[in-house]
């Protein structure tokens, strides 16, 4: 049996970046707090906690002092940086360039769209660690678009900004602001931004034509992954036989037979070395 993972898959440069971040610190021997799960990966942060690292919550957060602890590339809201400087905790700052490039936009945008009397609204989920630095950047003042349903929260007798979590779906986005941009009013201002992940975004095509080229495929992923769903429905449009595992014990012999070929892939949070377990994992199923 053929198995090839995809290149294209495995740590986006946010991911990379914060976890290099984590080990060089961890490997000094110095304690190091993370608010939230560095990556939505289980599988890497049971690796980086074996290191040293310890995982907090904000509530957890709020009772730290004179301490160090990492910002992941999700983002932080002001309150939280606020916070650091009440308790003389120091930041590691690993926040995605691409987010906090995102957070500005939208903190400017909001000044702007403030004067017209306008509002902010953020295409993201509900919840999501990047999602919640940017209703900060509003003051918790932008409406949340998660789906269809959620549209009819915005008032379109005003004018709207609109900005799209970096990890969603191109086409998604398009969807959801073709169908706000039918029933805005059209005397109205209505600014669409482009704030899509390049990285995650040219994955979909990618994974596409990649899901063509295997008769089975093995997607990688965290349950937690926003990306990581995102880019599994991507292929299993493409191949029905497409399946998303978090580890190989849930791999299902029953999936590999009378197959040739197997292509695994992943999330932007998916590390290399799981896909090769499972590389591994199923060659010795298929002997």
């Amino acid at each position: 049996m053929k198995i090839t993972i995809d290149e294209n898959s495995g740590f986006c440069f946010g991911v990379v970046y914060a976890i290099e971040m984590a080990e060089n610190i961890l490997k000094k021997g110095d304690k190091l707090f993370c608010l939230g799960d560095i990556v939505h990966n289980d599988m890497e942060v049971k690796r980086l906690k074996k290191l040293g690292l310890e995982i907090i919550n904000h509530n957890m957060l709020k009772e730290i002092k004179n301490a160090s602890v990492l910002i992941r590339a999700h983002g932080e809201p002001p309150e939280t940086y606020e916070l650091a400087l009440k308790n003389n905790i120091k930041l590691i700052d690993a926040s995605c360039p691409v987010v906090l490039k995102l957070q500005n936009q939208i903190k400017n945008g909001y000044k702007e769209i403030k004067e017209i009397d306008g509002q902010i609204v953020i295409y993201g989920k509900k919840g999501h660690a990047e999602v919640t630095g940017l209703i900060g950047q509003t003051n918790g003042n932008a409406i949340i678009v998660e789906n269809y349903n959620d549209i009819d929260k915005i008032d379109f007798t005003k004018p709207i900004s609109i900005y799209s979590q970096t990890t969603k779906s191109p086409k998604a986005y398009s969807e959801i602001v073709s169908e706000i941009r039918k029933r805005s009013n059209l005397e109205l201002k209505f600014i669409v931004k482009d704030t899509l992940c390049r990285q995650v975004s040219s994955r979909e095509p990618q994974l596409q034509k990649f899901s063509n080229e295997n008769q089975v495929i093995i997607f990688v992923s965290g349950k937690k992954s926003s990306n990581g769903k995102m880019l599994y429905n991507s292929c299993k449009k493409e191949n029905p036989n497409s399946y998303f595992i978090s580890d190989t014990n849930e791999l299902n012999p029953k999936w590999f037979k009378q197959k040739s070929s197997v292509g695994i892939c992943g999330a932007t949070s998916t590390p290399l070395w799981l896909m090769e377990k499972v590389a591994r994992k199923i060659s010795d199923i298929s002997t």
